[in-house]
């Protein structure tokens, strides 16, 4: 997750991208107020949305070693379900988190499906201004007729995880971050998330892994896979995420979803850690950095579960423990230089569920 190429932004030789929902397409008034909620990975999906990589300062040195394996897992997403690349659409990126910069979809019994296109200010203005990124949802708006409603706030796809029945887990560190929506408050974030995702209950983790540049998405550590059940991951003592892994599965341990039932935990092991050699600029003299990798960066698309694999110990593990939970089939993908992006499989795909109207 870096700077764009000047190639990818065509600086200096484009207009800004309009990134405005189109009137005709542009809905208004509470979502959750009119019965639209935010549904589970697991529910019914017309088609996934993908970015090949293309940004070779986001996978310095390995862009040709990512992109093989984002190609192998867009060619098994392809067994199960319709995949919408943007580029053949003509819809540029400065990247390809799309997890991050793409509209997130709702659903409503009677009316079908619309999206809530939110701000992407790129993690809390890390990098450079993403303003491509910003334009996608208009973009899918405007080329399938997607209604949407357009919100100010500040949310990324990667920071959100709901069971579809009224349970949202985030992060601390995210969410109530200074760098995203600072004049809400823990209240106001609550009361956002409620009026535009439908959600009731919102349990809130302390923080993510060593190495997500995104301040501690939920997709890294903790997923629902079924109803009332959470795969979170775990590390040993000696491990550089041991301590704010326990203190998250303290706060899981004693959770309760929207139903209010106790949440069923299912460990997933963390791989053992990998570290990458970053030029200087880009994390200081050294550039030396252990990588965000995590088997809970899966995607549940129709009927199967793909999950990140690392060549590490843990990969048969992990994948065993989410067939179990689940009830999928697993696939394993590897995305051992994909993760050099600082993110895998969840963080570069998003989902758009089919319509519950017959």
């Amino acid at each position: 997750m870096n700077e764009p190429d000047a190639d990818a932004a065509h600086e200096g030789s484009a207009p800004a991208p309009d990134a405005s929902i189109p009137d005709d397409l542009r809905l208004d008034g509470s979502p959750a107020a009119a019965g639209w909620r935010m549904p589970a990975e697991w529910s019914r999906l017309d088609a996934v949305w993908l970015v090949r990589p293309h940004n070779d300062e986001t996978w310095p040195g390995c862009l040709d070693l990512a992109r093989r394996e984002w190609d192998n897992f867009a060619g098994r997403l392809r067994e199960v379900v319709e995949v919408r690349e943007t580029a053949s659409l003509d819809i540029p990126t400065n990247d390809s988190w799309i997890r991050d910069f793409g509209p997130v979809f709702l659903t409503h019994p009677e009316r079908g499906v619309a999206g809530v296109a939110f701000r992407f200010n790129g993690w809390g203005d890390k990098y450079e201004p993403r303003t491509l990124d910003d334009a996608v949802p208009a973009a899918i708006a405007r080329r399938f007729g997607v209604p949407m409603w357009s919100r100010e706030e500040i949310l990324e796809g990667g920071s959100i995880e709901t069971d579809g029945l009224g349970t949202l887990l985030v992060t601390e560190q995210c969410l109530g971050n200074e760098n995203r929506n600072p004049e809400l408050g823990r209240t106001g974030i609550e009361g956002m998330l409620r009026e535009t995702l439908g959600v009731e209950t919102i349990v809130w983790l302390p923080g993510g892994i060593e190495g997500d540049d995104t301040d501690g998405h939920i997709d890294d550590i903790a997923r629902f896979v079924a109803p009332g059940v959470v795969a979170a991951v775990e590390a040993p003592p000696d491990h550089p995420d041991h301590a704010v892994l326990a203190a998250n599965r303290k706060v899981l341990d004693r959770a309760r979803d929207a139903r209010g039932e106790r949440l069923e935990i299912v460990a997933l092991p963390s791989p053992t850690p990998i570290h990458f050699d970053f030029p200087a600029d880009r994390f200081g003299p050294g550039g030396r950095r252990m990588l965000p990798a995590s088997h809970a960066n899966f995607l549940i698309a129709n009927g199967r579960i793909f999950v990140p694999v690392f060549g590490s110990p843990s990969d048969d593990l992990a994948c065993r423990r989410l067939e179990q939970a689940s009830g999928l089939p697993a696939t394993a993908v590897m995305a051992r230089h994909l993760v050099v992006g600082l993110g895998s499989l969840h963080c570069l795909s998003c989902q758009q569920p089919a319509s519950p109207v017959a």
